[in-house]
């Protein structure tokens, strides 16, 4: 017993040494954090313009949920801290997403897309069918607006009287998002909403719908890149710099960002060259198919040998072949190869395709179309296998150069402008990059390009999570530090990105 209360005082001796102030000395105080201030800025009037990334769209559609952690409305809760008024957005009427015109749903504005256990799928196949309640011809909202993010909106749009009007919709002239925010003044344009409330402090996000439709199109031309050139209204720069003259006319302060390089986004980046799954009796069968189209190419480069109009590296990338793999690449229209008919008559049914490149991007939706007949009743019909995927389908190096180009010059105009008027500025494009390349860290979390798994990008591949939409709000908050003088960061008042969602569950109503 003796032996037990030795050990016991032992144990005490060595609990109270430890307890000793050197044996704390590594702990270090908690540091007090300066209170938070403005700087120079006025947050006041906070008025945001721009397109889908200002408005909050996610997950393929605009909801109230994802509205309310929008880029903007997350600003504005934090400039409140320094003297920041009020936010008023243009809320959706439900969380199902999608628009309708006198109870009739619009084509192409649908419900949000949910995750259904392995990707992307539509609401309604999860929920079944649903009522979209917001409609723009029966319950618009009442303004003024402080977030005048107009989804699918180019730059020179929001210059653009009218883009609000419910009577040019039919003639492609009106947004239907933007006529839910002009209320009694249908034809003012979004710059003319903005300028009228007087704003003290804005943000402005535009430019990458002036390329996106262009890449979201696989570059089939149905939806041009903007030009660089051109008066307001119809060229970049020139649509760019009436935006900043006109909002920096009264001395208000702002934030602009930005174009990412779209060619990053999981859009162009989930689905692979070489999705298609092949056993052995069929890969002969197609090659069998294809025998007559390979011979013909090997009968074109033998005839035009020496001219220089056709190589013999054109030949060999055109040549189909598969083999009994789970990883066979598509085979896909090319209208940048040689046009063989056009130089001899003898080789005009030889199309221009070939099989895709890890050179080459596929569209999101081609996950759902390639496998798929394109005669129901001919088993051999498989879209990217028998039937070439359409240009569509597919944003070939040539078209992707097109858009790397012009977002470059783009964001020379957008880097000019912002330093000509003092303005703070976001750099979006490295922001993707780091995204794509190494992740981007913000508290506890990790966030990556990855589709779904990522964080960072919602189910459409193309927009933000509500996560994400945090993350580029403190990437805003630190660049208006740097050039206005105000402390978010150093007074701790960047948001924890961990209270935001990456995802909203199906039954969200």
């Amino acid at each position: 017993m003796k032996y037990i209360y030795i050990c016991l005082l032992i144990c005490l001796i060595g609990f109270s040494a430890c307890n000793k102030r050197e044996d704390f000395e590594m702990i270090e105080p908690e540091v007090e954090l300066p209170p938070a201030t403005p700087g120079s800025a006025d947050f006041s009037n906070f008025v945001a313009l721009g397109s889908s990334f200002t408005a909050g769209f996610s997950d393929g559609a605009l909801f109230s949920a994802s509205q309310n952690f929008s880029l903007p409305n997350i600003l504005s809760q934090q400039f409140q801290l320094v003297g920041g008024g009020s936010f008023t957005q243009p809320l959706t009427n439900d969380n199902l997403g999608g628009l309708a015109l006198a109870g009739n749903r619009i084509p192409g504005f649908d419900p949000r897309l949910v995750f259904g256990g392995a990707g992307p799928v539509p609401l309604e196949s999860v929920i079944g069918p649903v009522t979209v309640t917001t409609d723009i011809a029966l319950n618009n909202p009442t303004g003024p607006f402080n977030n005048l993010g107009v989804p699918g909106a180019k730059s020179f749009h929001l210059l653009a009287p009218g883009y609000g009007n419910l009577g040019n919709l039919a003639l492609g002239l009106a947004n239907p998002y933007f006529v839910r925010m002009t209320g009694s003044t249908p034809d003012a344009s979004v710059l003319d909403l903005a300028v009228a409330q007087s704003p003290s402090f804005f943000s402005l996000w535009i430019g990458s719908n002036d390329v996106l439709g262009y890449v979201i199109t696989g570059g089939d031309g149905t939806d041009p890149i903007t030009p660089v050139s051109g008066p307001p209204g119809v060229g970049f720069d020139q649509s760019y710099g009436a935006l900043i003259a006109t909002l920096t006319a009264s001395g208000a302060g702002g934030v602009v960002a930005n174009i990412p390089d779209l060619t990053k986004i999981p859009y162009l980046t989930t689905v692979p060259y070489n999705p298609v799954p092949l056993d052995a009796a069929t890969a002969t069968a197609v090659n069998g198919a294809y025998a007559p189209y390979n011979g013909g190419i090997q009968a074109a480069l033998a005839a035009l040998a020496g001219t220089g109009l056709f190589t013999e590296e054109e030949a060999n990338a055109r040549l189909i072949s598969f083999e009994a793999s789970a990883t066979n690449a598509v085979v896909i229209e090319d209208e940048s190869l040689t046009d063989l008919g056009a130089i001899n008559p003898a080789f005009a049914g030889l199309p221009q395709i070939r099989q895709a490149t890890a050179e080459d991007l596929i569209v999101l939706p081609a996950s759902n179309f390639i496998g798929t007949l394109a005669d129901p009743n001919n088993p051999l019909s498989v879209n990217g296998v028998a039937i070439p995927l359409e240009d569509k389908w597919v944003l070939l190096p040539s078209e992707q150069m097109e858009v790397t180009d012009a977002i470059t010059v783009y964001n020379s105009t957008i880097s000019g402008a912002a330093s000509a008027a003092g303005l703070a500025i976001v750099d979006a494009n490295n922001l993707l990059d780091q995204l794509v390349n190494s992740g981007l860290n913000s508290g506890d979390f990790t966030l990556t390009s990855d589709l779904v798994t990522g964080g960072a990008f919602s189910l459409d591949g193309v927009h933000l999570t509500s996560r994400g939409y945090a993350l580029i709000a403190n990437e805003f908050m630190m660049a208006i530090d740097a050039t206005y003088g105000s402390n978010f960061e150093a007074s701790g008042n960047l948001v924890d990105i961990g209270n935001y969602p990456t995802n909203f569950s199906p039954t969200l109503q």
